[in-house]
């Protein structure tokens, strides 16, 4: 059989499709990046925000074509949509011949028989979720760059977030089998490991006995010195000094911060059910710039939250003009009835919110360009991703995260993917810089 898989949404979405690639491929199957051809068409999916859910069902639609036109005799949808709307899905999308919840990403070779299988529903209870572990087989989405899943779920109860009754709560992996794999992937080539998990910096506090990140930090970082460790999804709550002051110490752990606010004001903070204030974030990134000194800050912020005042958003705005972050990511607050900010009164028009989301960004675009500015004559390590034209390669330094923010462009015809080169930046723009080989 031919198989036909596409990821949508996060990078936690990507490893498990990574992982049921690996499934389906040491059982017989083959990849093909034309659907047309594919017998088996696979779509995992994300349901996080209402753009996201309308992304997976225009690709479920789209793909769904190829049953008539194309050679596919089986359509899987699994994730995030199937898990948020249950059953009654199977009702909108007859086209789907299977569908598989968060929890239930082990039963996929099962369910690519037909002939052995004729439910069409499987909706496990997310705490029951099985962890992958080293020896799960998987398939890179690219020989260099790995995402390394450190836990699965959120134990938290942020107001406007439906991935607590996706994924469950959390449950953290074994240290020696985070270790363990991350041994492997290097072993396999990969140069840059990206530690995620939904709140990676609580890693480890629900185990008996309770760890830490930073312990994880230090064993991957001993493997090689020749390797960037990168850290995503931190959560104000859960830094703690220990984790801070790993990263300053350990040269191969990118000094880069990816930590979500959400928001600055205290009044939408609290509605939100984020338990910190506006002068806990200062004093958080304050700390981080005094113990790191290249820090590099990136966060994300919902405008149009229901409440959020004209102050509010003003107060926002002026967090983000005084801290300065280097990246910064913003949504508009996206609502349903299944989330328990949609209860909240006072919810915000559609065009505001765009108003207040443009206002944000262009703000941030001038911040993010000064900062790129400081960049040019300097020489930075980069990681070469792949080749863009004759004479023109793409890259990333360590504070430039894959995927979330900008490219660095290296003239260069001989540079080969996956190496690490030293480029002089030499022209700057709002998000991206461009350099040549030092």
């Amino acid at each position: 059989m031919k198989l036909h898989l596409v990821s949508l949404g996060c990078a936690k979405n990507l490893v498990d499709s990574e992982i049921m690639l690996g499934r389906l491929m040491q059982a017989g199957l083959t990849v093909t990046p034309d659907p047309g051809k594919a017998n088996l068409i696979l779509i995992n999916t994300c349901s996080f925000i209402e753009s996201a859910i309308d992304e997976s069902i225009d690709t479920i639609l789209e793909l769904a074509k190829f049953k008539q036109s194309g050679a596919c005799e089986r359509l899987i949808v699994t994730g995030c949509l199937p898990e948020r709307f249950r059953e009654k899905i199977t009702d909108s999308l007859p086209e789907v011949d299977v569908f598989l919840g968060t929890c239930a990403f082990d039963k996929i070779l099962a369910v690519v028989d037909c002939r052995t299988n004729r439910s069409r529903c499987f909706l496990p209870d997310p705490d029951t979720i099985p962890l992958q572990s080293q020896d799960s087989p998987r398939v890179l989405s690219t020989p260099f760059t790995a995402y390394l899943k450190i836990a699965e779920g959120c134990s938290r109860h942020c107001t406007y977030c439906i991935i607590p009754k996706l994924r469950g709560k959390q449950k953290s992996r074994q240290v020696n089998d985070i270790v363990g794999e991350a041994r492997s992937l290097l072993s396999s080539g990969v140069k840059e490991l990206i530690l995620i998990s939904q709140d990676t910096t609580w890693y480890g506090k629900d185990l008996t006995p309770p760890t830490s990140l930073s312990r994880i930090l230090e064993h991957i970082s001993d493997i090689s010195n020749d390797i960037w460790i990168r850290i995503l999804y931190c959560h104000p709550e859960s830094i703690d000094d220990t984790f801070i002051r790993t990263v300053a110490k350990r040269k191969n752990i990118c000094s880069y911060f990816d930590i979500p606010i959400q928001h600055a004001s205290d009044r939408v903070l609290k509605k939100m059910g984020r338990i910190y204030s506006s002068d806990d974030l200062r004093r958080l990134f304050d700390k981080i710039r005094t113990y790191v000194a290249d820090a590099v800050l990136r966060t994300t912020a919902i405008v149009g939250f229901p409440g959020e005042t004209d102050e509010d958003f003003e107060k926002l705005l002026a967090f983000v003009q005084d801290v300065c972050f280097d990246h910064l990511g913003a949504f508009n607050y996206s609502d349903a009835e299944d989330l328990p900010s949609h209860k909240l009164p006072d919810h915000i028009p559609e065009s505001e919110a765009k108003y207040r989301y443009d206002r944000l960004m262009t703000c941030q675009a001038k911040i993010s360009l000064s900062h790129n500015r400081k960049y040019i004559g300097n020489v930075y390590d980069v990681i070469v991703e792949e080749k863009i034209e004759e004479n023109l390669v793409k890259g990333r330094t360590f504070f430039q995260a894959p995927e979330v923010d900008g490219t660095t462009y290296i003239r260069s015809e001989k540079l080969g993917s996956g190496s690490f080169v030293s480029v002089k930046i030499t022209d700057a723009h709002e998000y991206d810089l461009a350099g040549e080989v030092a």
